[in-house]
């Protein structure tokens, strides 16, 4: 679904509440905090500071503000008391924002402390991996584009995108169409138009692509038990490219 020029608007200035979470959150110092605390915090700071509401909590039944997952959990990890934070970990916070009707999605992965050659390696890979993604976009790409792009430079590193997951249309609702997909084939599925919103959040594993699910029915874990890193923006595409409506603002020169 398109969205008008004053649909986009709305949408920018969620993705620039969304953004400044995420610059409050790299001020913290994380190692020592519980998973809960963490989501207690955010929730917090968009209720009481942005005036804002956290739109993951109460979706699809989650009682959370946010998703924590760390090391070999590849996503929706559940906030916890017992969980905590230390020295060597890396964690993606995932985190969903509503503002005048309308969602922005976004997470980056976090290194706690002094952390793994290995696990630099993964996370820094990762980060490329979302925005080889991202700057394929503009009309007239394709899906297939974008996942190719991904896929391309995680295979390079050695690295694999897991299939199970995907990006998705945003706007109004938390998931709209189209699904993006992380892999595929140059030139292949729907051709992007001026006026798309959509999330790409690449998962990459050190070891294999496959996952499994926690009893919990949310926890999502590595199927070897290895790394697994996440990056996530929330895109439009322009008449010419493609704006980043969650770009935070150290990353300005990687746009």
């Amino acid at each position: 679904m398109t969205k008008t020029p004053q649909e986009l608007e709305l949408m920018a200035e969620s993705g620039r509440l969304l953004a400044s979470v995420f610059t409050w959150l790299d001020g913290l110092t994380l190692a020592g905090m519980s998973t809960l605390e963490v989501n207690d915090r955010v929730e917090a700071f968009i209720v009481d500071e942005l005036k804002a509401r956290p739109a993951s909590k109460g979706q699809y039944g989650y009682g959370f503000v946010l998703n924590c997952s760390i090391n070999a959990v590849v996503c929706h990890g559940v906030p916890s008391a017992t969980e905590i934070l230390k020295a060597g970990d890396i964690v993606n916070l995932d985190i969903t924002l509503e503002k005048n009707g309308f969602i922005a999605d976004s997470s980056k992965t976090y290194m706690i402390g002094e952390v793994s050659a290995a696990a630099k390696r993964l996370v820094r890979t990762t980060y490329e991996a979302m925005w080889k993604g991202i700057r394929v976009v503009k009309p007239g790409a394709t899906l297939g584009d974008i996942g190719h792009a991904i896929e391309t430079h995680a295979r390079k590193a050695g690295y694999s995108v897991v299939r199970d997951f995907c990006g998705h249309g945003i706007g109004r609702e938390m998931h709209e169409d189209p699904q993006i997909l992380h892999f595929g084939k140059p030139g292949r599925g729907l051709t992007l138009k001026e006026g798309m919103t959509f999330t790409i959040e690449p998962m990459l594993n050190q070891g294999r692509a496959g996952t499994e699910t926690a009893d919990d029915g949310w926890t999502v874990t590595t199927i070897d038990g290895k790394l697994s890193a996440q990056f996530e923006h929330t895109v439009a595409v322009t008449k010419d490219g493609v704006r980043v409506l969650t770009l935070r603002p150290d990353e300005k020169a990687a746009a």
